[in-house]
């Protein structure tokens, strides 16, 4: 009797396995609002290669976060500007896993897409992430924003397109931000001046084949457009670092700039600087992209 009382108990459910990827703490609903997880908790290939993208920035993010938040009392808290927020993944992880248990800080995503920033005010407001603000501005007008505090903590643009980058540096330059934390995308502005000049001064050398094929042009301009926001930025009294993201198994925009302010410029910086502006032709951008 016994016994067939016992097999005719159900035994209990298993608990749901998270997936390995997904960190601990993270909220499995909000990873379902941004549709990074499917209804049914799976990750897709997609989704993990991007979610390993926004982990592995949010592990750079997390110890700046630290470092600010024993700089500041604690109500206070790191503000962060997030440029070409898009829909926000890198915003709300970042709110979840690090900013939800603190009681101060908060984070502005600035994006030019308004249904994108509708979305995520929606989101934020049914999260209860209260210390999240969405503007619908791009880069560029953000720093005259009245919605933004005078000085910024953490500047971040992951992705950001094109010039994006460079209006986000001149944000981050504008507000005084302690950390600059870039992860540029398809540069087009550079290579553009350079298939117009053709870097006249190098064109009967051997280093007018870096941009003689329009590919090689493409990405000779991306590689002397990071290094121009580099020196761009020591220039500007920042301590640089350049590293990967991620694989390039994942992301073939894996660049990743670190930017600490220390207050010292660099005046060495700067005259290279100019130095490469004036060799490939390009001195017109230094008004345009580097005036400080």
């Amino acid at each position: 009797m016994k016994a067939a009382k016992m097999h005719s108990q159900k035994a209990a459910p298993a608990p749901a396995q998270l997936d390995p990827d997904i960190r601990p703490g993270q909220s499995v609903e909000l990873l379902k609002e941004l549709h990074i997880l499917t209804r049914d908790g799976k990750l897709n290939q997609d989704s993990r290669r991007k979610l390993k993208q926004v982990y592995h920035l949010y592990q750079f993010i997390e110890k700046l976060l630290l470092e600010l938040a024993s700089d500041v009392p604690a109500a206070a808290g790191p503000t962060l500007a997030d440029h070409g927020a898009g829909k926000s993944y890198l915003g709300f992880i970042l709110y979840d896993l690090f900013y939800k248990s603190r009681p101060g800080g908060h984070i502005y995503g600035i994006e030019t897409r308004s249904e994108l920033v509708d979305k995520s005010r929606e989101l934020a407001a049914r999260l209860g992430f209260e210390r999240m603000s969405f503007l619908n501005i791009s880069a560029a007008d953000a720093a005259d924003n009245a919605l933004l505090p005078a000085e910024i903590d953490i500047v971040t643009a992951l992705h950001a397109c094109d010039t994006a980058t460079d209006d986000a540096i001149a944000f981050g330059l504008r507000k005084n931000a302690r950390f600059m934390v870039l992860v540029p995308c398809c540069q087009a502005e550079l290579a553009g001046c350079l298939r117009q000049n053709k870097a006249l001064s190098l064109a009967r050398t051997p280093l007018a084949e870096l941009w003689r094929h329009p590919l090689h042009t493409r990405e000779m301009g991306s590689q002397l457009t990071n290094v121009l926001r580099c020196l761009y930025l020591e220039a500007m009294g920042y301590q640089v670092t350049v590293t990967e993201l991620v694989g390039w198994e994942h992301s073939m925009k894996n660049e990743l700039i670190l930017a600490r302010r220390t207050g010292q410029r660099k005046q060495s910086a700067a005259d290279r600087l100019r130095a490469l502006l004036a060799e490939f032709g390009l001195q017109g951008l230094e008004p345009l992209r580097y005036p400080l």
